[in-house]
C-alpha cells in the first residue's frame, strides 16, 4: 500500500482494526434472534444468503435458525476466512458458503432466494440502490431484513446532520427509507430500531480493546482518530440515529 493510494490505504486500515472481531458492526444475537421468530414463514430448507456478511455473526445464527444453507458474501477475503474457520468451529460448515464477491454484482438466477439478510451493508451500495439491485433475487413474497443506519426524527440536530453529512450524506429517515424500500419493489411488514446498548456492548466495547493493538502508521492513526469520533458523536446523539431493521416482502 502507497501512500499514492490513500483510499485503499483507510480501507486496509479499516479492514485491519476490525479483524477478528466477533462483530464488524452493531448487533445483536438476541435482538436478531427475536426478529427471525416473527418474520413470515418461509418455505422448508429456505435459500438464504448474508449479504456484507462480515465474520459471518448473522450468517451462523441464520445457519442454525433454520437449519439450511447460508451463502455469505462479503468483498473482504480476510472476513471470508474468519467466517470459514468460525464456520468448521462451530460445526456449521456444511451449511454454510463464503463468497468473496461484490454483493452489487450478483450474477444470481432470479427469484433464487426465500430471504435476503444485511447488516449494516447497504450504505456501501446505497440503500435504494442495494435494494433495487437485491430485489430480482428475490421469490415473490420473499423476505428481505436490511439494517440501514437511520434518522428517528425528520429534524434531527444541526450537529449531528453535519457530522454525517461527511461520512453518509444520503442517510435518510426511517419515512425516507420506507419510501425507498417501496419505490424498490417491497412492501415493508416491519421496522424496528436496534438498542443502543447493543452498540456499546457488541461493536464499540470490542472495537475500543481493539484499538490499542493497531500499529500506529499514519493510515491506521487516521482510522481510529475516525473512530474515536465516531463513538463520540454516538454517545451524544444515540436517541437521534442508530441501525433500524426494515422488514421488508418482494412484491409479487
Amino acid at each position: 500500500m502507497t501512500d499514492s493510494d490513500p483510499q485503499a490505504g483507510h480501507i486496509a486500515a479499516l479492514i485491519e482494526l476490525h479483524r477478528s472481531l466477533p462483530r464488524k458492526g452493531p448487533g445483536d444475537e438476541a435482538f436478531s434472534l427475536a426478529l427471525l421468530d416473527s418474520l413470515p414463514a418461509l418455505p422448508p430448507h429456505p435459500r438464504i444468503a448474508d449479504l456484507g456478511c462480515g465474520s459471518g455473526a448473522a450468517t451462523l445464527l441464520l445457519a442454525r435458525y433454520y437449519s439450511s444453507k447460508v451463502i455469505a458474501v462479503d468483498f473482504t477475503a480476510p472476513f471470508i476466512e474468519e467466517l470459514e474457520a468460525r464456520a468448521r468451529e462451530t460445526g456449521l460448515d456444511r451449511l454454510v458458503v463464503g463468497l468473496c464477491a461484490d454483493m452489487g454484482r450478483l450474477d444470481w438466477a432470479p427469484a433464487s432466494l426465500d430471504l435476503i439478510w444485511s447488516e449494516g451493508a447497504a450504505y456501501a451500495l446505497g440503500f435504494e440502490n442495494a435494494l433495487a439491485l437485491w430485489r430480482p433475487l428475490l421469490a415473490d413474497g420473499g423476505i428481505a431484513v436490511v439494517s440501514e443506519l437511520s434518522w428517528f426524527d425528520d429534524a434531527p440536530p444541526a450537529a449531528a446532520r453535519d457530522y454525517w453529512q461527511t461520512g453518509y450524506p444520503e442517510m435518510g429517515s426511517e419515512a425516507q427509507n420506507i419510501g425507498r424500500a417501496q419505490r424498490a419493489g417491497y412492501r415493508v411488514l416491519e421496522t424496528r430500531r436496534l438498542p443502543s446498548e447493543a452498540w456499546w456492548k457488541n461493536y464499540y466495547g470490542p472495537l475500543r480493546g481493539r484499538m490499542p493493538e493497531i500499529e500506529p502508521t499514519p493510515a491506521n492513526q487516521a482510522v481510529l482518530r475516525e473512530t474515536e469520533e465516531e463513538m463520540e458523536q454516538f454517545g451524544r446523539w444515540s436517541e437521534v440515529y442508530g441501525y433500524t431493521f426494515y422488514v421488508l416482502q418482494a412484491n409479487a
